[in-house]
Formats: C-alpha cells, sequence, structure tokens
C-alpha cells in the first residue's frame, strides 16, 4: 500500500467537535478538513457508529479519512449516541433513534460555514448498514452513499438469522456489542467521564435476549431493511463487499435494484479494501473518491460508464483456514442478473451429480463419480436412477440425520478478526453427509447465486437443512464454495412459519450466497447436505431424520474469463496511526472432545493485545473469549460462553470491563444469563447480572 503524505489541500483535524442535537444529547465528532474550508466550504462524509473513534476505529481511520479531507472534504467520525465520548445511552442496533440522529446530523453538517451543502455517508458493516438506512429516510443534504460488507436484508442476511435459521453470531456478535457498549469515555475529553460510564453501565442493554423474541421476519426486522422499499433510496450508493466476508449478497442486490448503482466484490473478509486480505487489494480510496467527486462536487469522473458490477473470479484453491493472498482475475458485468451468464442444471442421483446437458467431461474423458456420504452413520443411499419427469432425480431414497457437531469445519461466519477463521478442509463434514458428487469437469466459472431445489420428508415436525457447494480437489481434498440453510418450518415463509407434516414430502429451494469461483479442470463440484451445522447454527430442539428423495443443483455458469475485464489502481493511504505495541495480538481456534462424555467444543481466544495510541497516549485492548459445546447425540446439550474484557488506560488510571454471556436451550425455551462488571484499577466499582427466557417458535 503506498502511503500519500502530500495532498491539494492541507487538512486540519479535530478530536471532540460536539454536535448538540435537539434533545440536548451532545455527540462527539473527531473531524479532518482542509485547513481553508471556511473560505472555500467543502462537502462533508459523515462515518456514524458505535465503535468508538479514540480507541476502536483509529487506526482504520489514520490510513481514510485524512486522505479524503486532503482531496477537499470535511470527513466527521461521530460516535453515536451512548458510545465513545457521546452522551446517552443506546438502545438497539439501527434503532428509529440511532437514524433520527444520524438525519439530525446530517442536517448539522449541511448548516455549516465549512460545507457546501451536500453531505455523503460511508461505513464499512454497521456504519454500511446505516448509510442505507438512513438514506432510504431522504434527508436533503445526503446525495451520495458508498456501503461496505451490508445488507438490503435485515432478518435474511445478517448476524441474526439465515434461511430461518439461529445463527450462533446472534449471541456472539451481541456478546461483542455488550462489551463494546460498556466502555467509559476517555477521561482526557470528558470531566463527566465516570458519570457517563454509570450510566451507560445501567441502562445498556442485553441485545441478544431483544434480537430473539423476533424469531420470525415481523416489523422489527424489516424496519431497517431498505429492499422493502428500493425507490425510496435517492442517494447514489456504491456498493462493496468480500467473498471472504458473510455480507456479499447485498452488492448484487443492490446493483440489480438500484438504477446507476454501482458494485465491487473481491475476494477480502470483512475490511475495508485498500488494507483488506486476502489480497489483492485495490485503490478503494482513489474509487471512493470519484465517486464522491461526481455526486457530491457535480465532477465528471466517468463513473456512470463504470461496469454496474466488478466481481473478483476466484481461482479454485485448496482449502485453509487462512489465505493471505487469492490467485484470480477481475471480471465486468454491465448489469445484473447478467444476459451472458446461464443456468446449468444437476440432477442429484445416488451419490452422484449429473449434467441436464450431459456431464461436461474434462479433456481426456469423465469418470463416474462413487457414491460418497454415508460417514459414521450420516446418510443411506437407496434405488436407482430411472425416469425423471420433474427434473429433481427421483428414483432414489436417502435417509439424513447428521451428528450435531457437523459443520465444524465451517469456519467463522463473519471473518473479521484475522485469526484462522476461514473454512477448512470439508472432508469430516462430508462424512456426516450426503453427497452427491459430478465427474471431473471442465473449467468452470461459477458467478452468482447457486441453489439446491430438494423433495424430502422429515420424521420430525421441525428441522434444518445445510447446503454446502464443494470442490473436490483429486487427491480428495474439499474447499467449500458456497452455503446456504434452510429451517424447513420457514420453507414457504419466513414471516409465517408453519411445521412440517412427519412423513409428508415437500419441495423446497435452498438459495446459496452468491460467489465468483473458478473450477479447475479436470476437479470435481459437491454438493454437500446435512441436518445439523454447529457451531454456525443453534440446533432445533429434536434431531430430525430427513429422507431425500430427489434434488437438482441450479449453479449460475458464465463462459470462461480470459483476463482482467476492469482494472483498478493500487492501494494507497494516508500514514498509518503512531502507536506503541503493549501487548501483540493472538488468535486461537481449537476443538476439544471430552473423551469422558463425548461432548465437543470449538474453544477461539483472540486476544487483541493492547497499544498506546502515540497521538494522545491512550492505552486501550481486549481480549474475547468464546466456547461453544454440544454433545454429537444430543441438540439440547447445545451450549455458547462468551466472556470479554475491555481495558483503556491513561496517567495511570486502568478501567476496565468484563463481560459474560451464556446461551443454553431446552425442548421450549431459550435460557440467557449475563454479567457485567466494571473495575478502576482493582476495585469492582459496578456489577449486573441479567437471567431471561425465550420461548422457541419453530427455532
Amino acid at each position: 500500500m503506498k502511503t500519500v503524505t502530500e495532498f491539494p489541500r492541507q487538512v486540519r483535524e479535530e478530536p471532540d467537535m460536539g454536535i448538540v442535537l435537539a434533545d440536548g444529547t451532545r455527540l462527539s465528532a473527531r473531524v479532518w478538513m482542509p485547513e481553508d474550508a471556511g473560505d472555500d466550504p467543502v462537502p462533508a462524509i459523515l462515518e456514524f457508529l458505535p465503535y468508538r473513534k479514540r480507541d476502536g476505529t483509529t487506526v482504520r481511520d489514520a490510513l481514510t479519512h485524512p486522505y479524503f479531507a486532503g482531496h477537499g472534504y470535511a470527513c466527521l467520525r461521530v460516535d453515536m449516541r451512548g458510545n465513545g465520548d457521546s452522551d446517552g445511552v443506546m438502545d438497539d442496533e439501527y434503532s428509529p433513534q440511532e437514524l433520527s440522529d444520524a438525519c439530525e446530523v446530517i442536517a448539522w453538517i449541511a448548516a455549516q460555514p465549512w460545507c457546501s451543502g451536500t453531505v455523503g455517508m460511508m461505513g464499512i458493516s454497521w456504519g454500511g448498514f446505516n448509510g442505507l438506512q438512513v438514506a432510504a429516510l431522504e434527508p436533503p443534504a445526503l446525495q451520495a452513499v458508498v456501503t461496505l460488507c451490508s445488507t438490503v436484508d435485515r432478518y435474511a442476511d445478517d448476524i441474526h438469522f439465515k434461511g430461518g435459521c439461529l445463527l450462533n453470531e446472534n449471541l456472539g456478535w451481541g456478546a461483542t456489542m455488550w462489551a463494546y457498549s460498556s466502555r467509559p469515555p476517555d477521561p482526557a475529553l470528558r470531566e463527566d467521564w465516570r458519570q457517563q460510564w454509570m450510566l451507560r453501565l445501567e441502562a445498556e442493554p442485553f441485545l441478544p435476549d431483544l434480537w430473539l423474541r423476533h424469531q420470525r421476519r415481523d416489523a422489527y426486522w424489516r424496519h431497517g431493511s431498505v429492499c422493502e422499499d428500493y425507490s425510496a433510496l435517492k442517494a447514489k450508493v456504491m456498493a462493496v463487499g468480500g467473498w471472504g466476508d458473510s455480507y456479499k449478497n447485498a452488492v448484487p442486490e443492490i446493483v440489480r435494484n438500484l438504477p446507476g448503482a454501482k458494485g465491487i466484490v473481491g475476494p477480502w473478509v470483512h475490511k475495508y479494501p485498500h488494507f483488506a486480505v486476502p489480497e489483492p487489494r485495490i485503490g478503494f480510496l482513489q474509487e471512493a473518491l470519484r465517486w464522491w467527486d461526481r455526486w457530491l462536487k457535480g465532477v465528471e469522473t466517468g463513473v456512470e460508464e463504470d461496469p454496474a458490477l466488478a466481481l473478483y473470479l476466484m481461482d479454485g484453491v485448496r482449502p485453509a483456514t487462512w489465505y493471505a493472498e487469492r490467485p484470480g482475475r477481475w471480471i465486468a458485468e454491465g448489469g445484473w442478473p447478467s444476459a451472458g451468464i446461464g443456468t446449468e442444471v444437476f440432477r442429484l442421483v445416488p451419490g452422484e451429480l449429473m449434467s441436464d446437458a450431459g456431464q461436461r467431461p474434462a479433456r481426456g474423458g469423465a469418470q463416474k463419480a462413487p457414491a460418497l456420504g454415508g460417514g459414521s452413520g450420516a446418510a443411506r443411499t437407496t434405488g436407482p436412477g430411472g425416469d425423471d419427469p420433474t427434473g429433481l432425480g427421483e428414483g432414489f431414497t436417502v435417509s439424513l440425520a447428521s451428528p450435531q457437531h457437523c459443520g465444524a469445519e465451517g469456519g467463522e461466519f463473519c471473518a473479521i478478526w484475522l485469526g484462522p477463521e476461514m473454512p477448512g478442509d470439508q472432508r469430516p463434514d462430508d462424512a456426516f453427509s450426503a453427497c452427491f458428487d459430478s465427474g471431473p469437469l471442465a473449467q468452470t466459472d461459477i458467478v452468482g447465486a447457486p441453489s439446491l431445489r430438494l423433495r424430502l420428508s422429515s420424521d420430525r415436525p421441525a428441522a434444518q437443512i445445510a447446503v454446502r457447494l464443494n470442490h473436490v480437489h483429486p487427491d480428495g481434498a474439499s474447499t467449500r464454495i458456497t452455503w446456504g440453510v434452510l429451517n424447513l418450518t420457514r420453507r414457504d415463509s419466513m414471516a409465517d412459519p408453519e411445521p412440517l407434516v412427519p412423513g409428508e414430502s415437500c419441495d423446497i429451494t435452498v438459495p446459496l450466497d452468491h460467489i465468483a469461483y473458478r473450477l479447475p479442470e479436470g476437479h470435481r463440484l459437491r454438493v454437500a447436505v446435512s441436518t445439523s451445522y454447529w457451531p454456525m447454527l443453534w440446533p432445533q430442539p429434536e434431531a430430525a431424520t430427513l429422507t431425500l428423495t430427489g434434488g437438482a443443483l441450479d449453479l449460475p455458469v458464465r463462459p470462461a474469463a480470459q483476463g482482467d475485464e476492469v482494472t483498478f489502481p493500487g492501494p494507497e493511504a494516508a500514514p498509518a496511526l503512531r502507536q506503541r505495541i503493549v501487548r501483540e495480538d493472538s488468535h486461537v481456534r481449537r476443538t476439544e472432545t471430552d473423551r469422558q462424555t463425548g461432548a465437543v467444543t470449538l474453544v477461539i481466544e483472540d486476544d487483541f493485545g493492547e497499544a498506546e495510541n502515540l497521538d494522545h497516549g491512550l492505552i486501550s485492548g481486549g481480549i474475547a473469549r468464546e466456547r461453544w459445546t454440544i454433545h454429537p447425540d444430543d441438540p439440547l446439550s447445545a451450549r455458547g460462553d462468551c466472556h470479554w474484557t475491555e481495558v483503556i488506560e491513561r496517567d495511570g488510571l486502568r478501567l476496565r470491563t468484563e463481560t459474560y454471556s451464556t446461551m443454553t436451550s431446552d425442548a421450549t425455551t431459550f435460557h440467557f444469563s449475563a454479567r457485567l462488571e466494571a473495575w478502576e484499577g482493582d476495585r469492582l466499582i459496578y456489577d449486573r447480572d441479567v437471567k431471561t427466557e425465550v420461548p422457541r417458535d419453530m427455532m
């Protein structure tokens, strides 16, 4: 990454600009702007977050905001109500209060003498979400949005539910916010820091409980889901995502539904693309600047002529829990869906995937794949293929009941901490699944969202299904290409679930996440189907046995790309933050098996280290610990435990919070227990315990 130190305009910074809202709440903003903005006003770019500008996002802020400011923008990194150095308390994510505050902040910015009157919003994750949601409210000054790693549907495509299944990230990220929002303001900025801290601790909600009280796609989730009315989005939107991230579906959906929107999806995890991994990185700041210049300044930058969608087509590689780089090339589409991408249908027959167009062999001829699946008694296959008037490959029976710990190689739902978080070799999970393999194929560029159609029945009224599309290498190694899940009680509606009728056959479709992936010549595709996916999903209360009697994979296939169809400049950034490392970071993932009880536990230890900010002297750091335990034979043994430590230190004053969160369930009820502790040095100054229960709703 190239460090830029000379800019067209000199930049000044204000670390704590106060923005007082109509109700008297003071929000704290860190601001970068040209020194002469008072004489020559500039557009503004707002990033509105709960993640603490003083010690949470400082490393990335240093790379990003001074760069835009040096090119003629006022950049405001505002701490949301109840977080960082701002007043008040936070009640929820993306709440009406949060969005109202953002609209008020935008109006305040536009009225300042240093602002030209036009405003953009930018952000990744939370800031990407609320940028779209605020734009849908149409504040007059907001003209453009750059949204990264976000969603258009809060129920279908966030950290709470996926395919109507309960994600364990609902507890994991809720525990993260339980820790993040428990921290005090920086004592150097506020004389009343202790009073604000106590107010915050007393009022802070335990969000996993709140989120789990809405197990259907109800009005709670429709709020803030911009897919409800794309026509409300008048601001010009550039959307960015990464194939290594959990939020990969929003970009094509935005391009599909918003005229003039542009999308970029690279190989990256949950990071800004100018410093993301895996490489290759791109000059994201230059691309964003072209967007801002066009829509906030009216400069003709040519962005309208850019491809509607630029996708990084990754070469198929061997499975690994971390990649420093992904080989591939950039492809371009003028619109989405693309007329140049067709659908190849593979029918499921016993142990095999057979193309309706005839198996597309690799040079040298195709070989029939052996019938797979059935590892550890997970699946049983009987019956021949036969005629198939339905297109679902009927004429066989697969009985499927995966052990509860199937899914151990799924990796993190949202890879973000730069540890060993990616999906590993899928063979252990494949052994617990019903597997259907193609023969060796010609080189195949998979671009889009595959889906699996299945005909099945269940012996229980509630069940869930997980589907993985895997790349099988000649030596048998199995790389996950993409995946999807479905709560079968929500097979027809996420808002109005219905139980299954045991023994009654039904047809379902499981959509898989978007992807751009090149299967090498001579390699095979595998569809792996399981009834559990732990620790990604919380299990249903009873272990169901599914009977599969037909299925077909709809695979989006693009003509082979010959090289880069679009290019980007190399990454640039402003100078990095000056800091002193007090304790190095480290990241651990390990699996423990209790040989006496048979319980299996995934242990996660993310030590983020501690560092001193040499610009203002604050020391900060933290440690996250998670344990996800289940017995292979008992879905009611599922348990999640999270423990976070967060520390800030200044001038000998060391302030620390310890947060604990646990979730279990029985057949009818989810159970939460949580604890929040605040420490000043070695003295406990506040503690609070939470115990709640939430009824299960076909979940």
